[in-house]
């Protein structure tokens, strides 16, 4: 017998060489997990099994497995409604699934969408079981062939493996490694969100396709929550507010994914970079400046030329190539190196916000959060081994201290490790990577954070970090990174003399807590819907007067806060003061002054504050002295 355990907690008995499904309470589980290895519940327990865990939607391979036999639904209402629909693929993502098909030159319509919908509850309500099997690479072949499905073809003809799994549903199948759901009648609740047109495996000179969105819960309170957040997205989406508060502008004469930076949101960047160098040089960080293009031979030196390098943009002069940087690391190389380096300089700490030139294809191209040309909050550390974990633990620290200081107070961790059983594939020796994957656990724990390891999704060159921010909506941003790199101090040769009189390789960590400005700035407007707090905000105040016989005192109240630094407005226009107050509004501005008759005579201020309305009649220096306890304070 084998010990099966359940997503409640509570222990069931299984036996081996019987389906797991067998012996669970009805549909309890979504998915197993044997080994560390997932497996549709209706597989049979292996005999090397010791125990199974039963995963449900509360587990995210449990909501990955759920979404993605929704996107089968998806696919199997599609080609009943659509029989010359061509299938591509349709993988479960972060925020529900997709599958995109080929429909010749038809596009799905909103009313297509309600149709297909209809469908795929008619599906579930049949509750059809989904029946894996395993064949030949030419019986799947053939298969699809008889189906004339040219892209599961071609998607057949690059693997490797000579056994081919497929799912049925009825007289539907597709090809899939899975797992999946028993049946289709575990999807209690759906919803197609959207259609857009995408491009086979992402290449632009590819066939297009129409890619259908959509989402499934468990129960109904879950879907409504969703679509409640996804209607609040939407009122956040920060390419409108953008335009609406004249923060940024992208054209198309200047390019893709590149952005123009008006007044207002230059204010608010250059705040964000204020604070940020302010705190680096608290703590021992230098900051440097680097060119924005390199000759290729840096490159080839570093391995981008070798395995990045269809992202990089190049152009030659005088028969010599240059790079524009997709990074700035190997710069920072090249000044640590300078000069002879001793045990005792280290650590050494260079940072800099650091424009790089990414080529993205224009399909995943989305505002600020994809773009092709982004300033990162870059920072490298080169340390020896022995200070590795301080080290980390004073990013994780200065971290902490800027996201809060930003209003992010939620996050969560990954500390990303090797696969054990493919050293190969990674660079560095095995004490290496034990050392340095301990050095980030240990630090993580010191500083009483929770994290999840994920072994294989470390980088090839070292462990790492990763932290994903939560916004107000709790929707999940990828934030900052913290990585330990074994590669570029062997490829540049990056040592320091130690206390025996010996060169060693230095340890190198890559670290950024905004990622970039462009993507970050994105998040900044839709966590705060474009209200930001009084600190970051381009406009603080707003002087309005009652009537032109209250414009003097205005003006006087204007420049004085002025003159205390605020970045204030007058608004002096032949308007109604009510007028005036609902355009203030409208631009998320959070303080106005009106000043009337009263407030001239008392030589005082009616203030107003945003969302809150009218909070009374007080001295200027008053007023004065509460915008700077909140501006000091960053609430």
């Amino acid at each position: 017998m084998v010990k099966i355990k359940l997503p409640n907690g509570e222990i069931a008995k299984g036996k081996i060489g019987e389906r797991i499904i067998d012996f669970l309470p009805g549909k309890i589980g979504l998915v197993a997990k044997i080994n560390g290895k997932l497996f549709d519940l209706t597989n049979k327990i292996p005999e090397s099994c010791k125990e199974v865990e039963v995963l449900d939607f509360n587990n995210r391979e449990g909501k990955a497995t759920y979404w993605h036999t929704t996107s089968h639904i998806l696919a199997q209402a599609v080609k009943e409604l659509y029989p010359k629909a061509l299938l591509g693929i349709g993988p479960s993502i972060e925020t529900g699934f997709y599958y995109d098909f080929d429909l010749g030159s038809k596009v799905f319509t909103p009313q297509d969408l309600e149709k297909i919908e209809r469908k795929m509850k008619e599906i579930v309500n049949k509750d059809i079981p989904l029946i894996r099997k395993e064949i030949s690479k030419s019986k799947a072949l053939k298969l699809f062939k008889e189906r004339r499905e040219k892209y599961k073809i071609e998607l057949i003809k690059e693997l490797k493996e000579e056994r081919i799994t497929v799912y049925w549903q009825n007289n539907f199948v597709d090809l899939c490694k899975g797992p999946h759901l028993p049946s289709t009648g575990y999807v209690k609740h759906l919803k197609l969100i959207n259609s857009s047109s995408s491009y086979w495996k992402g290449n632009e000179r590819g066939p297009t396709l129409q890619r259908i969105y959509g989402v499934s819960f468990p129960s109904k309170e879950l879907l409504e929550q969703y679509l409640y957040k996804l209607e609040e997205a939407k009122k956040r989406d920060h390419r409108i507010i953008g335009t609406k508060l004249d923060l940024f502008s992208i054209h198309e004469v200047l390019g893709a994914g590149l952005i123009c930076w008006h007044p207002k949101g230059a204010i608010i960047r250059r705040e964000v970079e204020n604070f940020w160098v302010k705190e680096h040089l608290k703590r021992g960080y230098q900051l440097v400046y680097t060119p924005h293009i390199a000759k290729s031979e840096l490159w080839k030196t570093s391995g981008h030329m070798s395995y990045y390098k269809e992202y990089m943009y190049t152009l030659e002069k005088e028969n010599e190539e240059y790079v524009l940087k997709p990074m700035n690391c190997p710069f920072h190389v090249l000044i640590y190196k300078s000069k002879t380096r001793s045990y005792r300089d280290l650590p050494i700490r260079y940072c800099e916000l650091g424009t790089v030139y990414r080529y993205e294809k224009s399909g995943v191209l989305h505002g600020l959060l994809r773009v092709r040309g982004f300033t990162q909050d870059d920072a490298h550390i080169f340390c020896t081994p022995d200070q590795l974990k301080e080290e980390v633990m004073g990013v994780i620290d200065l971290m902490q201290f800027i996201l809060q200081g930003l209003g992010f107070k939620e996050y969560k961790v990954t500390l990303s490790t090797r696969d054990p059983t493919k050293p190969e594939k990674y660079m560095g020796s095995d004490e290496d990577w034990f050392n340095a994957q301990r050095a980030l656990s240990e630090a993580l724990k010191k500083k009483g954070l929770e994290f999840m390891e994920a072994p294989g999704e470390a980088v090839f060159y070292g462990p790492k970090i990763d932290v994903k921010l939560i916004d107000s909506l709790g929707r999940e941003w990828q934030g900052p990174t913290i990585q330990v790199d074994f590669n570029l101090p062997k490829r540049f040769d990056v040592t320091y003399v130690g206390p025996d009189g010996k060169e060693h390789l230095a340890v190198m960590v890559h670290r950024a807590l905004l990622g970039s400005f462009e993507r970050f700035f994105g998040l900044l407007i839709e966590h705060y819907a474009g209200d930001f707090p009084l600190w970051l905000a381009p406009v603080q105040v707003k002087v309005i007067p009652v009537s032109d016989k209250n414009l003097n005192y205005a003006r006087e109240v204007y420049r004085t806060l002025y003159n205390e630094g605020f970045r204030v407005e007058l608004d002096d226009r032949a308007e109604t003061m009510n007028y005036k107050v609902r355009e203030a509004e409208m631009q998320k501005i959070r303080y106005m002054v009106i000043i009337g008759g009263k407030e001239e005579k008392g030589k005082n201020v009616s203030v107003r504050k945003r969302k809150e309305g009218n909070i009374g009649v007080i001295p200027l220096n008053a007023f004065i002295k509460m915008l700077k306890k909140e501006i000091t304070e960053k609430i």
